[in-house]
């Protein structure tokens, strides 16, 4: 489900971008709580993503030439992606967030090539004015594919595992074997997270 919560970038909370992604996250989850109302046996998961570009924090574009302006500000540059996570149950309005960074290069894009990506439309809704599904940037295999697409998937599954949830939920296997398949590399950091946290 969409909530509609606030997204002040400009808060002190930006001077910590892991904090301010957490923060995000934990107002979307409260918001979903609210408007879901009580239920049974419900987990909620809320994320949200940030762009860090040379310490600034960078948001969704509010426009086309804004979107333009982070696009070429990004291009042959290398950036962070923060991802806030925040989990709760229905029961209760305080969830439990933490946030994932991932450090990501940005193709070195032409303004032709800027312009042709923006021609595909999916850049209004995405911090940064990409995803990273389109293919205009790239990560390291140590370092998290999923978090840039806005679902870090080994970290969520050990914070869920490490969770009193419901028993109907059964056990989460490791989401590294689809993922390596899907992406058509083997993972490094997935493995290393999972084993230290003796998953």
């Amino acid at each position: 489900m969409a909530v509609d919560t606030p997204e002040d970038l400009d808060s002190p909370l930006a001077e910590e971008p892991e904090l301010l992604a957490s923060h995000l996250a934990a107002e979307k989850a409260r918001a979903a709580i609210l408007e879901r109302g009580s239920q049974p046996s419900e987990v909620i998961v809320a994320f949200d993503t940030i762009v860090v570009l040379d310490g600034r924090v960078v948001g969704k574009p509010q426009d086309v030439p804004d979107a333009l302006r982070m696009l070429q500000a990004l291009s042959g540059r290398t950036h962070e992606v923060v991802t806030g996570v925040a989990i709760a149950s229905t029961s209760s309005l305080d969830p439990r967030s933490f946030a994932v960074t991932t450090r990501v290069r940005m193709k070195s894009l032409s303004d032709c090539q800027i312009e042709a990506w923006m021609a595909m439309g999916e850049f209004m809704g995405c911090a940064g004015a990409y995803n990273i599904e389109g293919q205009v940037a790239e990560v390291d295999t140590d370092e998290c594919y999923q978090n840039v697409a806005g679902l870090p998937l080994c970290h969520l599954r050990i914070a869920l595992a490490s969770m009193d949830l419901p028993c109907e939920l059964g056990p989460l296997a490791s989401p590294i074997p689809p993922c390596d398949e899907a992406l058509e590399r083997r993972c490094r950091l997935g493995t290393r997270i999972e084993q230290a946290a003796g998953a």
